[in-house]
């Protein structure tokens, strides 16, 4: 069985978001994932790891799989017509349409979202009512064909519950297996409700620059 998966690979895209969901995919028997974006030149991810899209957007197959990973690049997509209309498009004939982290505000703002359940990073979970959602403060979401992953490091979780919808338990298992996925974090800070208040507030002031842009970008 042949699978297309399509990860949207943008300017400062948070490259756990991607490349987490990526090495699933890519583990998956008969797939093929595709990184879009509206050229091919280099990407500088977030965090400074440098990206290369494979497929332009304007050649872009359908997608068994379609995905919009977060990052502080999300903010420049919120208002960017040409990537709105994309996701339109492509989702409409996508067998799941998913997201990783903030990247279900993308499809939010797209118009995707309205009615479903879904999940995002926790520090922007708030924002999923203005888009008609519902959100579910869980690290994977299937609402039917819309499946949503909570804050990066969810995106393991998340591509191996992909790969079971479409390949069964026993393939996501044995990818899981493969990559030596058992986390086992030296830490009980993972989550805004077991972390420290002061690693809550230090966490919320790393990220206050690109919230407070978010909040005016969607009030515009």
């Amino acid at each position: 069985m042949s699978l297309r998966f399509g990860i949207l690979c943008f300017p400062g895209v948070q490259q756990l978001d991607l490349t987490g969901p990526y090495e699933v995919f890519a583990s998956a028997t008969g797939a093929s994932v595709h990184l879009v974006w509206k050229d091919l030149q280099p990407i500088r991810s977030a965090t400074g790891l440098v990206l290369q899209p494979d497929t332009l957007m304007s050649d872009a197959p359908d997608f068994d799989v379609l995905c919009v990973p977060g990052g502080s690049g999300v903010n420049a997509l919120l208002r960017d017509e040409e990537v709105l209309a994309f996701l339109r498009d492509k989702a409409s004939r996508a067998r799941f349409l998913t997201s990783v982290c903030t990247g279900s505000l993308v499809l939010g703002q797209a118009g995707l979202l309205e009615g479903r359940r879904a999940t995002t990073h926790w520090n922007a979970l708030d924002f999923l009512p203005r888009f008609g959602a519902i959100p579910a403060e869980r690290r994977v979401v299937q609402d039917g064909s819309l499946i949503t992953a909570g804050g990066v490091t969810s995106g393991i979780d998340f591509g191996l519950a992909v790969v079971a919808e479409l390949l069964g338990r026993e393939e996501a298992e044995t990818i899981q297996l493969s990559l030596e996925y058992a986390p086992a974090p030296p830490f009980d800070a993972g989550r805004p409700d077991t972390a420290p208040a002061a690693v809550v507030a230090a966490a919320k002031a790393r990220m206050a620059g690109s919230r407070r842009e978010r909040e005016a970008l969607l009030r515009a």
